[in-house]
Formats: structure tokens, C-alpha cells, sequence
């Protein structure tokens, strides 16, 4: 397990798992069906969320070697690579939220991977920034 924090606090996380506390707590928040979210949304999200950071790459408001990393990672969501790191009900409420910021977790969290960084490493690559 590793410990990680944001403004509602301290929970753990396994370990060996690239979603972080957002998702943790929207997991236990709201287990409404147990069904996951289709491979085409989480494919979806990752071309955004690779679309925006190449964006911001192109703007130069993101340093290329983060950008890089943060467009491998959703390369790996896109292929389906981390498809089981998607935890989070596909009837789970805040219009969404909990899903994104489900995704934001694994990109971050495995852009710090390729970085050489360990997961939650939240200083050098924040999931509310990807």
C-alpha cells in the first residue's frame, strides 16, 4: 500500500496500482452497479487527454520531457494497456469527475513510471495538471 493526500486527507492506495486517491475514495463512494466503463470511453479519454498535452507541448506551457511522458502514458490508456486500472462505476456520480479524474491518476502516475519516479510522485507530475 502507499499513502497519498489531498484536501479531504490521508488514504491508502495499493501499491502496485496507477489510479490514485480520487479514485480510491470515488470507488468506495459510489459502488452503484460494479460495472466498468466501456474500452471506447477510456480509449476516448486517453486521445484527449494525449491531444491536450501535445497542445500544450506545441504552446510551450509544457516542458517537453513531462509532455512526453504524459503522451506515452496515454498512448498506453488508448492501447488498452492499463484498461485494468479503470475502476471507478460507470454510474458513478459528479457528471463525470470521478471517471476523469480516474484517467488523470493512471496518465500521471505512469508518466512518472516512464520518468523513472515513483507512483504518486504528485510534485513532479500532478494528476489535476494532465
Amino acid at each position: 500500500m502507499r499513502t497519498e493526500r489531498d484536501s479531504m486527507g490521508e488514504l491508502q492506495v495499493p501499491a502496485d496500482v496507477y489510479y490514485g486517491i480520487q479514485t480510491q475514495r470515488a470507488v468506495g463512494n459510489f459502488p452503484v452497479s460494479g460495472l466498468r466503463a466501456d474500452r471506447a470511453l477510456i480509449r476516448a479519454y486517453g486521445r484527449i487527454k494525449r491531444s491536450a498535452a501535445t497542445v500544450h507541448m506545441n504552446l510551450g506551457v509544457l516542458d517537453p520531457k513531462i509532455g512526453e511522458a504524459v503522451v506515452q502514458a496515454a498512448d498506453d490508456v488508448i492501447e488498452g494497456r492499463l484498461d485494468a486500472h479503470f475502476v471507478v462505476d460507470v454510474f458513478q456520480a459528479g457528471a463525470g469527475t470521478s471517471f476523469n479524474m480516474n484517467t488523470n491518476e493512471v496518465i500521471a502516475n505512469r508518466a512518472l513510471e516512464l520518468l523513472g519516479e515513483p507512483r504518486a510522485r504528485y510534485d513532479v507530475i500532478h494528476p489535476n495538471d494532465t
